[in-house]
């Protein structure tokens, strides 16, 4: 659907906004997706904007009606695990599972075919499939040596199922895979392997905080010192002062 120009610029610079902001402040985000839908409701491209927000925000019903809309407009599939993953938010895993067995899958790309495995073994595990989860996650794309956009997180879901069945160092072994090919930093490898490994880690930023509060308590209780001195001489002063009077009186 096309839009007169100074309301598709409106729109537009709404949506960018929402891409700008979606994973670093999610609730503003949300907010320019919801003025961009008052302004373009019939633009699939506005409805999937809507949509993302809201997953962002755990509106997951919500999400879930825009993605509709938005694949009704499009008639695409791309939306379809996005779709089963909030059906998992709105507590229904049974759901998404079916959805993982629908003809839509096969006409996914890799990635999207990847998403929808990894949706569907969340399925699982919310089910208490454990290991029903990890057989969802074996594939050949968790088997290929070659690193894709989606590599770091398919490991990384498989290694987290292992651990919790218990299987300790292949979870290890494949958190450490996950890490290999974790190349922008999309999971926490590096810090659930440092937590197996019995590594903590200090925050410097916290010791420098501790430090300077030692500092300042250090500081206020010189400063009470120099005052109760202050006060002490003050009262000698004021003693003698007395005491000259006294004797002056007396002669």
């Amino acid at each position: 659907m096309s839009l007169p120009k100074g309301l598709a610029e409106d729109v537009s610079r709404n949506l960018v906004m929402v891409a700008q902001l979606i994973d670093e402040d999610p609730e503003r985000a949300y907010e320019y997706a919801k003025v961009a839908l008052r302004l373009a409701s019939r633009v699939a491209a506005v409805r999937e904007a809507a949509g993302f927000a809201a997953y962002a925000n755990q509106q997951y019903s919500e999400a879930l009606a825009e993605f509709r809309a938005a694949r009704r407009m499009s008639g695409g599939v791309d939306l379809w695990p996005v779709m089963a993953d909030c059906e998992r938010g709105l507590g229904r895993p049974e759901r998404a599972l079916a959805m993982a067995g629908e003809p839509e899958v096969q006409k996914l790309d890799k990635a999207g075919q990847v998403e929808m495995r990894l949706v569907a073994a969340g399925a699982r595990r919310d089910m208490g499939q454990l290991d029903a989860a990890i057989v969802t996650l074996q594939s050949p794309e968790l088997a290929s040596s070659a690193h894709h956009p989606w590599t770091a997180r398919l490991r990384y879901a498989y290694a987290d199922a292992l651990l919790a069945a218990g299987r300790e160092q292949e979870a290890r072994e494949w958190f450490a895979k996950a890490l290999e090919a974790d190349k922008d930093g999309a999971t926490d490898a590096s810090d659930r392997l440092a937590e197996m490994d019995g590594v903590e880690f200090v925050d410097a930023f916290d010791e420098d905080e501790d430090e300077n509060d030692a500092l300042d308590a250090d500081r206020g209780d010189d400063a009470a010192d120099v005052l109760d001195d202050e006060d002490d001489d003050e009262d000698d002063e004021a003693d003698e002062a007395d005491e000259a009077d006294d004797e002056r009186r007396q002669g």
